[in-house]
């Protein structure tokens, strides 16, 4: 969400003028867009702030801005704090950010502005450019958070759930499709809890229901040219009978989803008020996993939660076990301001956190290996996003499969690979990522770099056989 923030900062400024420019010496503003989730990057953010206090000194006209959900929490008192900032700019008023500046340009004292748009919510829609897009673009479904879950600050720093109309997201996505995107990952804080009064209902009297299927069905109808469909992160809560249907049906969808739970104690999960238990998620995550043959699935785990005994980690190290996870982002519980579990104690010690850590991440990059290795020899529709680091002296790019495994691939001399779907023959797995060539059929398939149509004929790749 960070990240399409960003984006969308910079098409604003650049709408008003603006240029960017890779040296901060040379700027007249500098933007640090902030996230306030995990307290190591609140950390990064009063580090990267005080850097900048020099520059300032030399450079007064210079305007610093802190944009983002650090902003928003801190408000008036980061500008207490840093009196070299300038500006003080909250997500939902990014769209203000070019009239703020100004502002500041022309003597304006230091502002914060954080105000939410729950009256008339707005989004801001990407302006992609022809031949300018990437390979996989962001478009968000809505922002804010309704769950309030006991160790989060989301809906604090992003407010109540606020939709964007089902149109608006259809028409952005062939905008992005249209300018070269292949690849769209849907955006939301509880991206499977969308409305729409525009979309039918659910079929379902489920109280989990919501109409995101229906959300994904209208894209797949309405711009056939995408590629492959993603969305991030969706709350177990609403991972219904009709999600895994419509995963079974629509093929643009990738055949993986990333569905934090956390914890895998009821008692924990009580206690992070997530209104799910062990069992109702493990059924939920077999039921999507059923879906398709190949299926996989990742999620986020908070460990040392407070109260959380060696029997309520262990619960979670089963979870873990029981879905299969070939996926897994991992994290030390740690306070964060206004979120309810501040009234718990944080009675876990910092190092059985990291014990904790420590044996989940084995855990969990051991099925990540173990799947990995499965799919040496077999061929993968890789959708190709970009250059990889070199390797042995050899160019590389890397894509991902439908699923979400990443590939590295040698770049063919002369073809334009960057942006295919190439089937790839998977002929190593390394900790975290797959090497392959593509297959003959591929590479004749592929369009010449400068532009002809590819040539009846095809060079042999060869597997890379050094590095990891």
């Amino acid at each position: 969400m960070n990240a399409h923030d960003s984006d969308r900062m910079a098409e604003v400024l650049e709408s008003h003028g603006w240029t960017a420019t890779h040296s901060a010496s040379d700027a007249d503003l500098i933007v640090l867009n902030t996230c306030s989730v995990r307290e190591k990057a609140e950390q990064k953010l009063r580090s990267e702030v005080g850097k900048l206090a020099p520059l300032k000194a030399r450079n007064p006209g210079v305007v610093l801005a802190v944009a983002g959900c650090v902003a928003q929490q801190e408000g008036e008192k980061l500008l207490a704090r840093a009196r070299h900032l300038d500006l003080v700019i909250g997500p939902d008023n990014i769209a203000e950010l070019p009239a703020l500046v100004v502002e500041q340009m022309a003597g304006a004292p230091p502002r914060a502005r954080t105000v939410f748009d729950i009256d008339a919510p707005r989004f801001l829609a990407a302006a992609p450019r022809a031949g300018k897009a990437p390979v996989s673009a962001y478009v968000t479904t809505m922002k804010g958070c309704d769950e309030r879950c006991s160790f989060c600050i989301v809906p604090y720093t992003r407010g109540p759930e606020r939709y964007r109309p089902s149109r608006e997201i259809v028409g952005e996505i062939a905008r992005w499709v249209d300018a070269g995107a292949r690849e769209i990952t849907l955006l939301g804080q509880t991206v499977d809890s969308f409305r729409d009064a525009e979309l039918p209902s659910p079929a379902s009297d489920d109280p989990d229901e919501s109409q995101f299927p229906e959300l994904l069905r209208r894209i797949a109808r309405a711009v056939p040219g995408l590629k492959r469909l993603r969305y991030a992160s969706p709350h177990p809560r609403h991972a219904t009978e009709s999600l895994a249907r419509v995963h079974a049906q629509l093929d643009v969808l990738a055949h993986h989803v990333h569905l934090p739970v956390q914890s895998g104690s009821d008692r924990i999960l009580k206690r992070m008020i997530r209104r799910t238990t062990h069992a109702e998620y493990l059924a939920r995550a077999r039921r999507l996993l059923a879906a398709r043959a190949d299926m996989t699935m990742s999620t986020d785990i908070i460990v040392g939660f407070p109260g959380e005994t060696d029997r309520d980690f262990e619960a979670t190290l089963d979870l873990v076990r029981e879905v299969g996870f070939t996926g897994l982002f991992g994290f030390k519980y740690s306070p964060r301001p206004f979120a309810p579990s501040l009234k718990l104690t944080d009675d876990v010690p910092e190092e059985t956190k990291s014990e904790r850590l420590a044996r989940l991440f084995d855990l969990a990059e051991g099925q990540t290996r173990a799947h990995l290795a499965t799919l040496v020899g077999t061929t993968q529709h890789v959708l190709v996003e970009g250059a990889s680091k070199a390797l042995a002296g050899r160019r590389l790019v890397e894509g991902r499969t439908h699923r979400n495994e990443i590939v590295h691939v040698e770049e063919p001399e002369g073809r334009a690979i960057i942006g295919e779907i190439v089937d790839v023959e998977i002929v190593r797995a390394n900790k975290h990522s797959l090497v392959g060539i593509p297959t003959a059929a591929a590479l004749e398939a592929l369009p010449r770099a400068d532009g002809r149509a590819a040539p009846n004929r095809h060079r042999r790749m060869l597997p890379l056989l050094s590095g990891s």
